[in-house]
């Protein structure tokens, strides 16, 4: 039988480094093609900090909610204590459901949008207003772009990542709830002797 104490471990050992990932990406949108641009020239999706906030400090709840519920007892040694923990990592997985959510619908409409760069001089979406928004597939569109140069890589590769992860968040949490649910009603089916070592 997989033990809902090992399952929850490994839930949350597999969304830390998802959350500093999604942190570093939306760091790295900040600087398109490792330029330094002001304030006005970055696009608006990378200001909704989609993967700094919604996949990364919301989900460093969760992950670590996930882990403790994976170890021994909370509230005190034994079942009660599992049960206490467990029941913790349901709320702090949906807290973290939530922010997958938004890291998605950010990533999801900075795909959709394109980034911003210079074009004949202006800062611009110009993606954004093109009747066919197939940018990602067509290739050859990307060298509108004037500055950054690969503003278009960066954008659409950093943004991929996000949604990934965002994806891998939301579904992992949707399973640390049931987990977490299953857990504080049924228990942790490991025996007392069982020790913390490996998952």
């Amino acid at each position: 039988m997989c033990c809902m104490g090992k399952c929850a471990r490994l839930v949350g050992l597999i969304l830390l480094p998802t959350a500093f990932i999604s942190m570093i990406a939306n760091l790295l949108l900040f600087f398109p093609d490792g330029k330094q641009l002001d304030n006005g020239q970055i696009s608006i999706h990378v200001w909704l900090m989609g993967g700094l906030i919604g996949g990364g400090i919301f989900m460093l709840c969760p992950s670590s909610s996930a882990i403790r519920a994976g170890g021994k007892g909370c509230c005190g040694t034994g079942c009660c204590g599992n049960r206490c923990r467990m029941l913790n990592s349901v709320f702090c997985s949906g807290f973290g459901l939530v922010g997958s959510i938004y890291c998605i619908g950010v990533a999801s409409a900075g795909l959709a949008d394109g980034p911003k760069c210079r074009v004949d001089g202006i800062w611009k979406y110009p993606f954004e207003e093109e009747a066919s928004s197939n940018y990602i597939a067509n290739q050859t569109l990307w060298s509108i772009c004037e500055y950054p140069k690969n503003a278009v890589m960066w954008h659409v590769v950093l943004f991929f990542i996000l949604l990934a992860m965002g994806l891998i968040q939301a579904v992992l949490c949707g399973i640390q709830v049931v987990n977490g649910a299953l857990g504080c009603l049924c228990g942790d089916c490991r025996d007392s002797k069982d020790d913390d070592g490996g998952l």
